[in-house]
């Protein structure tokens, strides 16, 4: 016959039967699937913070382009991509003084003239020769620190003496 348009080979074998037979009318139910729509929405919501977390914000984009679940996820927070994006770029700020505009397009999942606007108004940052320039800010500065620290003889001196010990 065909695969059902609802057919969902991830989905667990109890709510599949509720759902293909005459209990998805019955009312006891509800409970059932209302924890497994909420485990699912968590689910989905614990991958997108992963990526974010983990900083692999091209593919943050494409997750949440995959599925209808996601976008219902995010469509009651109001200015949800916008937000993202401006704290990708915070976190870009604060590492680099320049990247590819190519690379940078897939970390904001824009492109064209939006990516422009954005990176020019938004972020005030310019493009130079296929290049984003990040100004210089107080974290993505490069600065060598010198580190001295004065330690005396005294302190070594169980190291030292351990080291001509033999062995028991």
């Amino acid at each position: 016959m065909g695969v059902p348009f609802d057919y969902a080979p991830d989905r667990p074998e109890h709510i599949d039967a509720i759902l293909n037979g005459l209990d998805r009318y019955n009312p006891e139910t509800t409970n059932i699937f209302q924890e497994y729509v909420t485990l699912q929405s968590v689910q989905k919501l614990a991958v997108l913070n992963t990526l974010l977390s983990s900083a692999n914000y091209s593919q943050f984009w494409s997750t949440l382009d995959s599925d209808d679940l996601y976008a219902d996820l995010i469509a009651d927070v109001s200015g949800f991509e916008e937000l993202v994006r401006i704290r990708i770029a915070s976190t870009i700020s604060q590492s680099v003084r320049e990247v590819a505009s190519s690379e940078l397009e897939n970390w904001l999942g824009m492109n064209g003239e939006a990516f422009e606007k954005f990176i020019k108004e938004v972020c005030g940052w310019t493009i130079e020769n296929g290049a984003v320039i990040v100004p210089l800010n107080k974290e993505n500065e490069a600065k060598g620190t010198v580190v001295r620290e004065n330690v005396k003889m005294e302190q070594f001196s169980r190291v030292i003496k351990r080291a001509y010990e033999q062995p028991a």
